[in-house]
């Protein structure tokens, strides 16, 4: 049963989670390169696939009972974020440097880059959710499940920062606007914590939907721009940094269990 233990929790690495984010993303951004920002976007693909399959999922199946009923929310809710990417042109860049993004594209779309915020704020509530249905679940599975999420936050922010300055806001307001957008996040945790606890059972296919959204981030979002780098150095890095995402939810999944 829920407490205000866990609300606490919940409320507090959101808060936490959010401002490191946002803060690692603008200390990145003044000195990031390109070979830095795919290793942390390898980094995100590890520890989101990580979760996915060390944690998240695990736990949906085993409060699940009807394991069919599960997995077919995996893949409903995959479909769904497709569909979404297709009609809102929901999609992050995790670089300063992307197609929906450019300007014969994004910019004419919305030249002061709000649909970057709008999408930022759906995208925030959505986590906050997930974060909250984990921590209900149980704590440590909470703390895993953050990690995932801020470990991808990073470099979404990034690109959504870099974004907005080209659109015509200064760093200041940039940064200001992702904080506010990223305030979603709690909201979306609040209220999935109140209406998950009064209703239980929809908790593995929270969890399942949690795992969809965490498999097509990396599989749609993410892994396509680690293949626009070709050389054979830069494709081992990848692969090593990817590895290391998923040993960090490893070592943690070993750890808390």
């Amino acid at each position: 049963m829920a407490n205000s233990i866990t609300l606490f929790w919940i409320i507090g690495t959101c808060l936490a989670g959010g401002a490191l984010s946002l803060l690692f993303a603008f200390l990145f951004l003044k000195k990031a390169n390109s070979t830095v920002l795919t290793n942390m976007v390898s980094l995100a693909v590890g520890t989101l696939l990580g979760a996915v399959f060390l944690e998240i999922l695990p736990h949906a199946l085993e409060l699940s009972s009807d394991f069919h009923t599960t997995t077919l929310t995996v893949l409903i809710g995959i479909l769904v974020f497709f569909i979404l990417e297709k009609l809102l042109i929901w999609r992050h860049c995790h670089g300063s440097h992307c197609e929906n993004h450019s300007p014969d594209v994004h910019f004419e779309m919305n030249k002061k880059g709000s649909f970057v915020l709008i999408g930022d704020l759906f995208h925030n509530f959505i986590d906050g959710s997930l974060i909250a249905s984990a921590f209900l679940f149980d704590i440590k599975l909470g703390l895993v499940t953050s990690l995932a999420i801020f470990a991808h936050e990073i470099p979404q922010e990034m690109g959504n920062i870099s974004i907005l300055v080209q659109s015509g806001f200064k760093t200041s307001k940039a940064i200001l606007f992702n904080l506010i957008a990223s305030m979603a996040m709690i909201v979306g945790a609040v209220i999935a914590y109140y209406l998950i606890d009064s209703v239980s059972e929809l908790l593995p296919l929270l969890l399942a939907f949690a795992s969809s959204s965490m498999i097509y981030v990396a599989v749609s979002d993410l892994i396509p721009g680690l293949h626009k780098k070709t050389q054979p150095a830069e494709s081992a890095m990848q692969v090593v940094m990817i590895a290391v995402g998923v040993a960090i939810i490893y070592i943690i999944h070993l750890f808390l269990h």
